[in-house]
């Protein structure tokens, strides 16, 4: 059938208005697009990552508090969240004399000794030497890489580091040298073995002025017996006291 002239209009009239509704919702689409990925860009950006694998050593802001790189004073702003320790690259810094300077290079060997555990030798070596003195100390940093990571090597502990001439061997255990006894071109130890002293044959290596290095026949942990007497058998019955 044919529309008449006022119909056609009113049709018309209503696509326009229609399109213009169709439009008009195509635009508010993109818009809510638009901000739904502005709103995921603020969440990203509301996730701290750290550039590392590590351990939190201390939570240095709570929910609620303002953080920034820079502090603005006044104590409400905190420079970071949390410490975080990467503790497959931890490293000792010590201050040496300038007297001695002239002994240290890098790559030098050492023997380092935690406090904790004064009866352990972990091996390492010079990583660098600050080049930067302390005026009123005499002294120069030396930075110091272990060999490898240990669960017992924590943050911040006490050590004492000996820097070894070029050339000698670090594998290996170091035990007081009133610990061994000599038979002709052998040495042996005796060791705290469920209840008694067992003799046993130790392969050493070098030696620093109180203790040897023993690269075979002992392990790691394994109790020894200090300043044995000369007439002391093996299988001795004996109870071990831990020396401080």
């Amino acid at each position: 059938g044919f529309l008449d002239e006022q119909s056609f209009d009113k049709l018309n009239s209503d696509f326009i208005y229609l399109k213009g509704q169709y439009e008009s919702q195509l635009k508010a689409i993109e818009e809510a697009e638009a901000a739904v990925k502005v709103a995921e860009r603020d969440l990203e950006n509301c996730k701290v990552t750290a550039p590392f694998d590590g351990v939190v050593i201390s939570k240095d802001a709570q929910p609620g508090e303002m953080v920034s790189p820079f502090s603005a004073g006044g104590g409400f702003t905190r420079t970071g969240i949390i410490t975080i320790v990467d503790m497959k690259s931890l490293e000792i810094e010590v201050d040496v004399s300038e007297s001695s300077l002239s002994k240290i290079f890098e790559n030098q060997k050492v023997l380092a000794v935690l406090d904790a555990y004064p009866n352990i030798k972990f091996s390492g070596k010079v990583r660098t030497v600050i080049p930067s003195a302390d005026r009123q100390k005499a002294t120069v940093k030396v930075r110091i890489t272990f060999d490898k990571s240990d669960p017992k090597i924590l943050p911040d502990m006490g050590i004492r580091v000996s820097f070894l001439e070029e050339g000698k061997d670090l594998n290996g255990i170091f035990i007081p040298k009133s610990s061994l006894v000599e038979e002709g071109e052998k040495s042996f130890s005796f060791i705290f073995n469920d209840g008694r002293l067992e003799k046993r044959e130790l392969k050493t290596g070098e030696e620093t002025e109180s203790e040897i290095q023993i690269l075979a026949g002992l392990k790691e942990g394994e109790l020894i017996a200090l300043n044995p007497p000369e007439n002391i058998k093996d299988r001795t019955k004996a109870k071990a006291k831990i020396m401080e």
